[in-house]
């Protein structure tokens, strides 16, 4: 019998189970056909299904499909999305084998070699938080976590065989793809969980396909009213404007034959969640998406040398500059510097003849296979010898994430935090004063340059040029700059470097360096411990020390203490402990609800209970949420904020055409007739446009929704948008 904490069933299968099974495996066989590069393989991939099909016979998924369908599922994407070879199609097709049914990791290496064995071996060791079901409640509190050490065991196997994450990630797609069976406390905890690490991860991997299905998935689920109208507005769009994208695309089509150049045109539009994103981000409406539409040109390279294949490039982009107006600003050239995931395109934005703007990226055969693949076909092109030189920035990033993981001073909560960040980040080039190109993330300082160079230049930096003017070690670097780095011999690292310092290893060579002095920091880090808790009303008690030291992920209080002294753990830290520890508001359960997104009736929430049997209330697109929910899934509830609390604070931003007596008629509105109590307002005029921010008080999401709708139709008001999320 299958283990119990996947809520499978055994019940006898039915003709129409048969048929659905035979229709399936049909299917997939035609898929490895195509991919497999001989008989030998293809009959290996048959024979994987047939041992699993009858390893899994008259076994069902909480769905009540056959669960095989769910292998069989994974291998598919492994084709498609992936494009593995026929020992990950085998393994997706064993990957369950080991764990539910009685065969061993022995019998798959007898019948099917080696290397697939390991393969199903590392995904049986990989237990995600589907398997932990049964896990005993903990505390929001608590610091160990079986969410983090398993993550931390899927990243494990990045060196070891990239391909067990890989197929891992198309096993962690389709349980999403069938997450609506889940009841809604693990649906969420799961789908944070998804887009905390496996999003990321794939994204960093360049698994485009997989990371835009997930992405949808996870808004469809929790923004469903979001996810619905942006995506009947993308219907919406794509039947009024399809002709035009026609229209624009046929001139670019007949230069490109003219200029004999082998090409496919495709056209694609922005998916929900990354317009969804971009306007929570901009704070904008879906009509201020100007980039909603893209067009993909792929062309076939007159050779595999990289400087030719780039040459190519710009000659198509010589070629659609000369048919439409481009966007200087929008044009990306990721040919020259290619992205940490390996991503190589040019990208231009041109305004059509019907008045919209509309991205082209220009790719090769090559560029698109890893744009679409990622790193499958990005090492599948470096066996063949056919790759860039900066395609090994994968690789690069591979051996940095290995070093994360062997760090033996940090725990698997810390660990996630730094691999999420690590995921999430982007990098920028930088230049020495030699001209010499190193990349760093996205919003490092000249101090953190400084420790990229050396330890012991940053260690005694006391200034920098930047593009050959003065500048603070503090000042964020952009693309491009020029940075040499000012040292003295007498100087030495200072605790309130910690506060601008972005790069994890510039803040450990800092902490290293500070721990010389550790008691000294020690007993300034206690006196402060006990002040900040006096202002919280809290007592130094035991109790209170050991709630800390687990929000903090810590287990020693003299660390802890160090850590205060030098400033790595502040103010902020023990404002939302306190705010998370005090009596909870009265109202239906004890419910407190998070200031860092602040959720209302309507909104879709999430809570987190608490040892002390409290829940704290979270949106559940919060970023608080997801990383909580994706450490700490067994404590995710579902809490009903209905008649909690009388009013809510929210805020909204307008903007709009000036006029006399605009500020009047929209307080008059707001205040008299939707009858809301407006607790701050900024409006300003310049050249005729007006922008403001208002913050008020709200029953539910209903009633502020009623309330944008009615602003929006106030003569001159052009935008309305919330901006407390």
């Amino acid at each position: 019998m299958p283990s119990s904490t996947k809520a499978m069933s055994l019940s006898k299968f039915n003709i129409k189970d048969y048929n659905i099974i035979k229709r399936e495996a049909e299917s997939l066989m035609v898929l490895a056909k195509g991919r497999c590069r001989s008989d030998e393989e293809f009959e290996v991939v048959r024979k994987a299904f047939e041992f699993a099909n009858a390893a899994h016979r008259n076994v069902r998924r909480r769905s009540g499909e056959p669960y095989i369908l769910h292998p069989i599922a994974v291998a598919k994407i492994v084709i498609q999305d992936i494009g593995l070879g026929y020992k990950s199609i085998t393994t997706a097709l064993l990957h369950d084998v080991v764990e539910d049914t009685p065969y061993t990791v022995e019998d798959i290496r007898i019948l099917f070699g080696d290397k697939v064995a390991l393969l199903v071996d590392g995904l049986t060791k990989i237990k995600t938080v589907l398997d932990n079901e049964d896990r005993k409640k903990g505390s929001l509190q608590s610091s160990e976590s079986i969410q983090a050490e398993n993550l931390k065991r899927i990243l494990l196997t990045l060196n070891d065989d990239v391909r067990v994450v890989l197929i891992k990630l198309a096993d962690r797609l389709h349980n999403c793809r069938t997450i609506e069976f889940m009841p809604e406390h693990k649906r969420d905890k799961i789908l944070s969980e998804t887009m905390f690490i496996f999003i990321p991860l794939a994204h960093r991997l360049g698994l485009y396909s997989v990371k835009s299905e997930m992405e949808n998935i996870w808004l469809r689920f929790k923004e469903p009213g979001a996810y619905k109208e942006i995506s009947e507005k993308i219907r919406g769009n794509v039947a009024l404007r399809d002709k035009e994208i026609d229209d624009f695309i046929a001139p670019i089509a007949g230069a490109l034959k003219q200029g004999d150049i082998s090409f496919e045109i495709k056209k694609r539009i922005k998916t929900p969640y990354s317009i969804w994103f971009k306007m929570r981000t901009k704070n904008v409406p879906f009509d201020q998406i100007y980039d909603l539409y893209a067009v993909r040109i792929i062309f076939d390279p007159l050779s595999s040398d990289p400087e030719i294949e780039r040459r190519q490039a710009f000659l198509i982009y010589a070629i659609l500059t000369g048919l439409y107006r481009a966007q200087q600003s929008r044009t990306r050239d990721w040919i020259s510097s290619p992205k940490s995931n390996g991503y190589e395109a040019l990208h231009c934005t041109l305004m059509s003849r019907a008045g919209i703007w509309i991205e082209v990226q220009i790719r090769s055969k090559r560029m698109d296979d890893i744009a679409e693949k990622g790193i499958a076909a990005h090492w599948a092109y470096k066996n063949d010898g056919y790759i860039s030189e900066n395609s090994s920035e994968m690789d690069k990033w591979l051996a940095k994430v290995q070093e994360i993981l062997d760090s033996s001073d940090v725990n698997s909560l810390e660990l996630l935090d730094i691999i999420h960040k690590d995921l999430v980040t982007t990098d920028i080039v930088v230049f020495t004063p030699k001209g010499e190109q190193r990349s760093i993330q996205a919003g490092a300082t000249v101090l953190d340059f400084a420790y990229l160079v050396h330890s012991h230049i940053g260690n005694s930096a006391i200034a920098a040029k930047v593009n050959m003017r003065l500048a603070p070690l503090s000042q964020v670097l952009k693309s491009g700059d020029q940075v040499e780095i000012i040292t003295a011999a007498n100087g030495r690292p200072k605790p309130e470097w910690l506060k601008f310092l972005q790069t994890r290893h510039a803040r450990n060579a800092v902490v290293d360096y500070l721990r010389g002095d550790f008691d000294l920091y020690s007993r300034e880090g206690a006196r402060l411990f006990i002040a900040y808790m006096r202002q919280l009303g809290l007592d130094d008690t035991p109790e209170i020390r050991k709630r800390f030291m687990r929000d903090c992920q810590l287990n020693d209080f003299n660390e802890l203490c160090f850590r205060i002294g030098i400033g790595l753990i502040g103010s902020d830290k023990f404002g939302y402990f306190g705010s998370a520890h005090k009596a909870a508001q009265p109202g239906k359960g004890d419910y407190i609800i998070a200031n860092c997104c602040n959720p209302i009736p309507g909104d879709p929430v999430v809570g987190f209970k608490g040892d002390d049997g409290t829940v704290i209330v979270h949106k559940k697109t919060c970023p608080v949420a997801e990383s909580l929910a994706s450490k700490h899934g067994d404590l995710v509830v579902i809490p009903d904020l209905q008649d909690f609390g009388s009013t809510f604070t929210v805020k909204i931003s307008l903007r709009g055409i000036d006029r006399v007596g605009l500020l009047n008629e929209i307080s008059q509105y707001i205040s008299f007739t939707m009858g809301m109590n407006m607790t701050a307002l900024t409006l300003g005029s310049k050249d005729g446009v007006f922008e403001g921010n208002i913050e008020l008080q709200v029953r539910s999401r209903e009633n502020l929704d009623a309330m944008l709708k009615g602003l929006q139709e106030i003569d001159g008001i052009q935008d309305v948008v919330r901006t407390d999320i």
